[in-house]
């Protein structure tokens, strides 16, 4: 199996480097200054929004007050003041993904990449140069907003949230940054780097989403945890950039058309046949096509499981530790949420179960039925709802989809440990006898869909932005279709005929 270059170590930085980083910064940063379209609304973002925020964090908070909810104007002006910070670094995201694609419409990339400078040093320059500017606008922003906050009404945040807000703002547009530019140095012209741009907003505006509703809720200590997974997005996707710009194909890349008979082809291709790179990893040679085609048909599927899928499983090793991580880390989440939501004593009784008990729970209206084709349709829809998210959101969401149900798994073994129960006893009987084909098949279909949305941001050597999704997705079909499928019609088949009996063994009657 060849090298992955995503896996090899990044070359260091000496002071000569750091001096041409510096100079392509400086060069960078004239041109934006030059430019009133940018200038200009980050300027007016910077000035003038930080006043009407006042202006409405004044009106809020007097309506409330007439209303004895002053708990809500309260909760207002830390998410304002979240909001003041993200729209100047919002224009980030337009100054990235100019940085590459733009320059080659406007025929200056030559030079540029003629000049004597790594790649490195070239992708660090302008990444860096696409964060400052908007980040000053930031924390000007803030800043002004915090002042008029203090001049009109005596409000100043803890040191606590506005470190969060700064750390906040920092990482989220490293992470916007760092994906754009990806985007800009894989495409190419600047329509198609705003059309994959939604890639990266519609991830952003749900974090967004998310913020403010630990801030309404007055959570503010969850928001490290935000600031953490940033961090690591942020580190994966500048190591992404870094691997896979080359900037001899920035320029000998050709426009992308829209084919789908070539899309087709190209996905019929990747599904049928080894999986890439397979050949140089020493894969079974092409056989000649036998002259019968059910006997063909047999000598693909052996091919399939004695050697696709064990490489491909290989191959993506990564994704599959990272899943497997978050969901030990999910796990734990809920069961450190038992102190805070405990369940009465003798709310649960494990000792008097009895089958009229699973039939309840399988005509519960929130719960698939308890047969195998309810519970096999019901965690094929959500395994392949979480392949169609991981596309919007660098497989983000994928993840996320797994992590709730684990995190109810934790949570419900540290109630029974609280109800004085054993949890382990708890977790064998009622999640172990399915669980075993399950979990990993859900594992493997979220790790494969993680893998199918970071090739959007980071496709693999030699291929485009659109041939990369193509053979991720046809990866994600083929282990989908040969592996997790069947995993999970024996999951399905256990949990609806064996589980409820190990149960009552356990616990009934």
């Amino acid at each position: 199996m060849g090298a992955d270059p995503l896996s090899e170590p990044l070359p260091r930085l000496g002071r000569s480097s750091l001096a041409m980083i510096g100079i392509i910064l400086r060069r960078e940063l004239r041109d934006t200054l030059r430019d009133w379209r940018i200038v200009s609304p980050i300027a007016v973002l910077t000035l003038f929004f930080p006043w009407l925020m006042n202006w409405t964090a004044q009106l809020a908070i007097d309506f409330v007050r007439q209303r004895q909810a002053s708990i809500i104007g309260e909760r207002m002006v830390p998410f304002l003041l979240m909001i003041v910070g993200f729209f100047p670094i919002s224009f980030s995201l337009i100054i990235a993904l100019e940085t590459f694609v733009g320059e080659k419409e406007r025929r200056s990339i030559e030079p540029l990449l003629a000049t004597p400078v790594t790649d490195l040093e070239l992708y660090l320059g302008k990444m860096i140069a696409a964060t400052v500017l908007p980040l000053i606008g930031s924390l000007v922003g803030v800043s002004i907003y915090l002042a008029g906050l203090y001049w009109s009404i005596g409000y100043l945040p803890s040191l606590e949230l506005l470190i969060l807000i700064f750390i906040l703002n920092i990482t989220g547009a490293v992470v916007m940054v760092a994906g754009a530019v990806v985007v800009s140095s894989q495409t190419t012209s600047v329509r198609a780097a705003n059309l994959l741009a939604s890639f990266i907003i519609i991830p952003m505006a749900l974090l967004i989403q998310g913020e403010s509703m630990i801030m309404f809720w007055g959570h503010y200590r969850i928001l490290w945890t935000m600031v953490l997974a940033l961090i690591v997005i942020g580190v994966i996707l500048v190591r992404m950039g870094v691997k896979t710009f080359n900037r001899e194909g920035i320029l000998g890349r050709e426009i992308d058309e829209l084919n789908l008979r070539r899309t087709g082809r190209l996905f019929l291709q990747s599904l049928l046949q080894p999986p890439l790179g397979m050949a140089q990893a020493g894969g079974e040679p092409v056989a000649r096509p036998a002259p019968s085609r059910l006997r063909r048909l047999f000598r693909w599927l052996g091919r399939v499981y004695r050697r696709d899928l064990p490489y491909l499983l290989r191959r993506n090793w990564a994704p599959l530790v990272v899943v497997a991580l978050t969901l030990v880390a999910a796990i734990a989440v809920g069961w450190a949420y038992v102190g805070s939501y405990p369940l009465p004593q003798g709310s649960i009784n494990l000792e008097n179960l009895s089958p009229q008990n699973f039939d309840s729970i399988s005509n519960a209206s929130f719960f698939p039925s308890l047969t195998t084709g309810g519970i096999f349709w019901h965690n094929l829809w959500v395994l392949a709802l979480a392949g169609l998210l991981a596309i919007v959101s660098l497989g983000v969401l994928a993840v996320l989809l797994l992590m709730v149900p684990m995190a109810l798994v934790g949570f419900m073994g540290g109630q029974m440990a609280w109800l004085g129960y054993s949890a382990w006893t708890f977790l064998a009987a009622f999640i172990l006898p399915h669980g075993l084909f399950e979990i990993p098949a859900a594992v493997i279909a979220t790790a494969f869909a993680l893998r199918l949305g970071a090739s959007v941001a980071a496709p693999r050597p030699g291929l485009t932005v659109g041939e990369g999704l193509v053979v991720a997705l046809a990866d994600l079909v083929k282990v989908f279709i040969f592996l997790v499928v069947p995993l999970l019609l024996i999951a399905a088949f256990v949990e609806a005929n064996l589980t409820p009996q190990v149960v009552l063994w356990v616990y009934g009657r």
